[in-house]
């Protein structure tokens, strides 16, 4: 039996030009579970598997597979099987086939084919074109393209997706069978209700980063979830949490009572003998939380702490930026003392002329030394035409043809145009 191997995922880091696709991704994949990789479309998921699997150079950081990447293994297929797309098949070649092309490129026994097939469900098919397959049973060719080797690791990229309710339950008890084997079984998906009933363990991204790691347990803080519980005679079950100092707060549908179990609540009941008629958990569901910590609204401890800008980058950031306004033009030197503002002037002018002599004591008026905001004309004024130029210019008209039309306007005396040309007012058929 293959054993399987610890993933490890440090600082990994994938820029495709402006794009951060992933950004300073850091995580650790235990062997013995099945640990699902969650995030929304484009988050980076698949772009980390690739990079795990060697298919894309990451800008930063490392991915490796037991300590090794995955271009040091000596025997990759018997080490990680993986199925990132349900697209990669020849269309005119059939099952056994494409089986076949792997097995020889790896070594494997020829029977090894046969069992795999056999595995996913595709033995009655083995023998028909891949090009006929749903998308359902190319993702089970996928897997069985995964599992050849027998590897100890397995990396699928939304296994389920195309597959039918049944195919989905088939396919839980595959992994969950696979992972208590000892292997290392990673799934990605973007839904969490659709791996929640399979997998032990959780990786959330969110546009490249980190927002959880952890089990599903730890996935919610045990404050935000309550224990409903109501018995037919509520009497007896009140007088009950009241002798335990248990506190509660009677609602319409029962009693609702934090820091408890409803394990622990049921086991206090049967042992007073009272008779329940509800005994629940309720809180937020799973699939909210997810929502939640995607959009940055929650944030777990397991994400680490997003480093926040410094004071001292804050102050450059504001010395950098401009004012908002007009550009003032540079002043015109003036000849003698410049005279001092007034206390309305700007703070850049006053700053400007602190150094000057205050003159304000003379009774002569001198031009004012203020610097005037000067706008200069735009570059597509055009010089205003001449009074001589006063020719009627001709109008123009696109057909549907993309013929261009040439209709003359008519003359400042009143004229009719010429009989070859078109009067303004014709109407132009489009």
């Amino acid at each position: 039996m293959p054993d399987g191997h610890v993933l490890e995922l440090a600082g990994l880091t994938k820029r495709f030009g402006a794009v951060c696709a992933v950004d300073d991704l850091s995580a650790r994949i235990e062997p013995g579970q099945v640990t699902g990789f969650l995030g929304p479309n484009g988050a980076g998921k698949t772009t980390s598997l690739r990079m795990l699997l060697g298919l894309v150079r990451p800008t930063a950081g490392s991915a490796t597979i037991g300590g090794k990447r995955y271009a040091d293994l000596a025997s990759p297929l018997r080490s990680v099987g993986a199925a990132l797309e349900a697209s990669s098949f020849h269309p005119g070649r059939s099952a056994a086939n494409h089986l076949k092309v792997y097995a020889r490129a790896a070594s494997l026994p020829a029977a090894r084919i046969d069992e795999v097939l056999g595995l996913v469900g595709l033995a009655d098919v083995a023998g028909r074109r891949v090009g006929g397959f749903s998308l359902g049973m190319r993702q089970r060719l996928g897997l069985a393209t995964a599992l050849l080797g027998d590897p100890g690791v397995l990396v699928l990229d939304e296994p389920s997706n195309g597959l039918d309710p049944e195919g989905i339950r088939w396919m839980r008890s595959l992994l969950r069978h696979l992972a208590e084997e000892g292997r290392t079984v990673l799934i990605s998906s973007h839904l969490l209700a659709e791996v929640q009933q399979t997998v032990d363990a959780l990786l959330i991204i969110s546009r490249g980063r980190l927002v959880f790691q952890g089990g599903i347990e730890d996935l919610a803080d045990p404050d935000e979830y309550a224990t409903v519980v109501d018995a037919p005679d509520r009497a007896a079950l009140s007088q009950l949490l009241d002798d335990r100092g248990i506190d509660y707060q009677l609602l319409r549908n029962g009693f609702t009572i934090r820091h408890h179990e409803p394990v622990e609540i049921g086991a206090l009941a049967a042992g007073a003998g009272i008779a329940l008629s509800n005994l629940q958990s309720k809180g937020a569901s799973l699939e909210d939380i997810f929502l939640e910590l995607v959009s940055g609204v929650r944030v777990h401890a397991s994400a680490g702490s997003v480093p926040a800008p410094t004071a001292d980058a804050a102050q450059t950031t504001d010395a950098e930026t401009p004012a908002a306004g007009p550009s003032p033009s540079p002043a015109a030197p003036v000849a003698g003392p410049a005279p001092a503002t007034s206390t309305s002037t700007s703070t850049s002018t006053s700053t400007s002329t602190s150094d000057a002599p205050d003159d304000s004591a003379d009774a002569d008026p001198r031009p004012s030394t203020e610097m005037v905001a000067v706008i200069a004309p735009p570059r597509s004024a055009r010089p205003t035409p001449s009074a001589a130029d006063d020719r009627p210019r001709p109008a123009y008209a696109v057909a549907s043809t993309g013929v261009i039309d040439i209709v003359a306007a008519p003359a400042s005396d009143g004229t009719e145009p010429a009989a070859d040309s078109r009067s303004a007012s014709t109407e132009v058929q489009r």
